[in-house]
Order: C-alpha cells, then structure tokens, then sequence
C-alpha cells in the first residue's frame, strides 16, 4: 500500500504512481484493439478510451491500495 511518494523531499500522492500505470494499461489495450482492426466498432472512441483508463485506475486503485 503506498500512504505518500516522496521524489526529492516532496510528499506526492500515490496517484503519482496510479495514474501512469492506469495509463500504460489503456494505451496497451488501445494499441490492442488497433492491432486487431477492432477499433472500428466502437461507437464514440474518446468516450470508450476515456471510460477504460477509468476503469484501468479503479482497478489499479484497488490493486495496489490494499484496503
């Protein structure tokens, strides 16, 4: 569980860490569905990539908070 990230004497919130992990999934998944020729079947792209680095940060949230 991280409580605080310190970088150089400065206390951060651990969503300094969840953030770019949620990221990384998203974009993974979104090279993904490119890859597969899949992303043509989404209805509004910007909502869906949204709504998945959503639910990628939920996820990593729950993941790596430990409680």
């Amino acid at each position: 569980m991280l409580d605080v990230v310190v970088f150089g004497g400065l206390e951060l919130s651990p969503l300094v860490v969840y953030f770019p992990v949620a990221f990384l999934l998203a974009a993974l998944t979104r090279l993904a569905l490119h890859r597969l020729d899949w992303h043509d079947r989404i209805w509004r792209v910007a909502w869906f990539e949204v709504s998945l680095f959503v639910c990628y940060l939920a996820l990593t949230v729950y993941l790596l908070g430990g409680r």
